[in-house]
């Protein structure tokens, strides 16, 4: 029983956090943060709103703490504490300068309200972490701080003119956007914007913008929107069962990217894995994919996906040949 009260108290604190974190929180969001029911959470609201806590909610939008009503802050643990060096270094290989420098701002903010023994274990742990590089430029070395930018325009529903070389383009071309969401798929960063020359909603990537001006404001829908509506343009395509079998050399390496392909299940044969698959995308994207592992690659099944590679093969062949 006392176990269980602490984690209530434990629970109701961070409830009261959460809700300091934002203008609006949903009950279900508050469920599904710590795994409990709607009643539950609905008891802990009352709980909190006995002790004093002055809360509001309406219904189908969420509960708010009365604008200006705070407790003195609440002390960060030595497991959270600790977290922020390792996010701090995530920072630095996925986000732009701009942000980066933000951010380290707000840690050394963090770090004056730490405990003495979080802080020095802070110090202790920060040189002993170290995330590599990416190969490759995630921004344009022209606009390093176009994440930073491209998260204002969604924030204040702000145009954006791009200079964008797209795949096909030889040269960067002018583009018109209005941002409505960022996501970061196959390593790398996609803005989701309606486009003023395809007039229609498109996907960036964040490395081909040349050039970035903020403009004027406008609303658009939410980005789960847009990937609902992706998701379903894919479902319209017919999706097949793929059975490969890898060189185990070349397995360990396929299980970075295995997961974008639709990846089932795997069985060890020793000095083969045999991998099955479940993709859509079997004409183009999931055969190339194979074939950067060339020979340590056979493809068992389907018949249509090894004679799409071949046509591949040939093609490459020819222009070596060439």
């Amino acid at each position: 029983m006392a176990v269980d009260t602490a984690k209530r108290f434990d629970r109701i604190v961070n409830i009261y956090i959460q809700l300091q974190s934002k203008r609006v929180v949903k009950a279900q969001e508050l469920a599904d943060r710590f795994g409990v029911s709607l009643r539950t959470i609905y008891r802990d609201i009352r709980s909190l709103e006995q002790a004093g806590v002055p809360i509001f909610g309406e219904a189908g939008a969420g509960y708010s703490i009365v604008e200006g009503y705070r407790l003195p802050p609440v002390l960060f643990t030595k497991e959270e504490a600790l977290s922020f060096v390792g996010a701090q270094k995530l920072m630095g290989k996925f986000m732009d300068r701009r942000l980066q420098e933000h951010y380290d701002g707000a840690l050394y903010k963090i770090k004056a309200v730490l405990r003495m023994t979080e802080k020095d274990s802070l110090s202790a742990i920060e040189s002993n972490i170290v995330m590599a590089k990416p190969g490759y430029d995630l921004f344009n070395g022209n606009v390093p701080h176009a994440l930073s930018h491209l998260l204002e325009s969604i924030a204040q529903r702000r145009q954006v003119n791009l200079l964008y070389k797209g795949v096909k383009d030889e040269t960067p071309k002018p583009r018109t956007i209005e941002p409505a969401g960022l996501f970061h798929e196959m390593n790398f960063w996609y803005v989701y914007a309606f486009c003023h020359t395809r007039k229609d909603y498109r996907q960036f990537r964040a490395d081909r913008i040349a050039q970035l001006q903020l403009l004027f404001e406008r609303e658009h829908p939410p980005l789960g929107e847009f990937m609902d509506k992706r998701e379903r343009a894919h479902s319209d395509l017919p999706k097949i069962t793929a059975r490969v079998r890898v060189e185990n050399r070349h397995a360990a390496h396929m299980k970075w990217d295995r997961r974008f392909w639709g990846f089932v299940s795997e069985q060890d044969l020793g000095t083969h894995t045999e991998m099955v698959f479940e993709t859509r995308d079997f004409h183009e994207g999931f055969p190339r994919w194979l074939l950067m592992y060339g020979d340590g690659v056979q493809v068992l099944e389907p018949d249509s996906l090894r004679k799409r590679m071949g046509e591949l093969i040939e093609a490459v062949a020819a222009n070596f040949r060439n």
